[in-house]
């Protein structure tokens, strides 16, 4: 069984790895949505996956990173594209809550998006 929760915070940033000239080699902003799976089964006591109180409470520290910031100045994200976005927001959050299983970050004024489901498993020829 699979549970969410979203949120939604909005940010400035520019990519500058776009070609001199290109819109997004200025700073510009976005609304963002964020939507967090988590993978489990329901506790026989509870009968919930997790609290959605927990889930919330994880989230804030990444949330107030995020919300309302250049994001470029963020500590990890100087090239903050969907993706590097979503491996940023897993890397904060996988320990915190047992069973994350899927990020999704989406640029609700362009009906863009990135889903990340973790890293994937080495193979052993690497």
């Amino acid at each position: 069984m699979k549970i969410y929760k979203e949120f939604r915070f909005e940010a400035a940033h520019f990519l500058p790895s776009a070609p001199p000239g290109h819109p997004n080699a200025r700073v510009h902003g976005h609304s963002f949505r964020v939507r967090i799976t988590i993978d489990g089964e329901p506790n026989a006591n509870t009968g919930v996956v997790m609290h959605f109180d927990d889930v919330e409470a994880a989230l804030g520290d990444a949330r107030e990173a995020l919300d309302h910031r250049l994001l470029n100045e963020v500590d990890g994200l100087a090239q903050p594209t969907l993706e590097r976005i979503a491996v940023w927001l897993w890397d904060r959050l996988h320990n915190r809550l047992p069973g994350l299983a899927e990020i999704e970050v989406a640029r609700d004024s362009c009906h863009e998006g990135c889903v990340y489901r973790g890293p994937r498993p080495r193979l052993a020829a690497e």
